[in-house]
């Protein structure tokens, strides 16, 4: 069991190293934000919906619903228009205007961002039921399974708060926002670079 809980560890902390859009969003929020806990609600809601996905792939639910080609052309789609939107917001936002606390989002927006930005990312979605859903599969045993998933899960929720915690520290040391500007520009492109990549796997879907 220990060895699975291992595995599970280091799998996740392998995948939330890829700066996607998800980590981008939960950064940007401790960033903007002047206390850690107004951040909570996108780092709460962005956690359960990673706990949920982690829960689908390991039970095969998820893998089942992805190789339908109806689905796969509207998940594409879909996550296509999310990131160009979300990329457009990331590098249009005004630093200047988040060290006024006016670019802060509600919970209300925060959470609703969240959920889109974890359950409308391919990027996101993917990694967890192409990875983790398949590297679940060489556990049999329910130990090892439960063992697994719960390290895959807790490492989702500690990721994500640090992110956030990051955010927060950077926000504090780039007093003129000059740092976040470059994060956010590098952001947006890589953001709009998975978009592409969305557009070209569309493509072949529907060949």
């Amino acid at each position: 069991m220990l060895g699975a809980i291992i595995h599970g560890f280091v799998l996740s902390f392998g995948l939330i190293l890829a700066f996607g859009a998800q980590n981008i969003f939960l950064f940007n929020q401790g960033a903007a934000h002047k206390k850690l806990r107004h951040t909570m609600p996108s780092v709460v809601t962005a956690s359960i919906c990673d706990t949920i996905l982690i829960v689908l792939a390991v039970l095969g639910v998820s893998l089942i619903v992805m190789t339908v080609p109806v689905f796969q052309i509207i998940f594409f789609a879909a996550g296509f228009l999310f990131l160009i939107y979300i990329g457009w917001s990331i590098w249009s936002s005004d630093p200047v205007e988040v060290n006024k606390q006016h670019g802060a989002m509600s919970a209300k927006k925060q959470i609703l961002f969240a959920i889109s930005v974890s359950l409308l990312n391919p990027h996101a979605v993917l990694d967890t039921v192409g990875v983790i859903g398949t590297n679940s599969l060489r556990y049999s045993a329910t130990s090892e399974l439960i063992g697994f998933t719960i390290a895959c899960i807790v490492v989702s929720w500690v990721s994500f708060i640090g992110l956030a915690m990051i955010g927060k520290t950077i926000r504090t040391i780039d007093k003129e926002g000059k740092i976040v500007v470059l994060i956010n520009k590098i952001s947006a492109v890589i953001i709009w670079g998975v978009a592409i990549f969305l557009v070209y796997q569309l493509y072949l879907l529907i060949q």
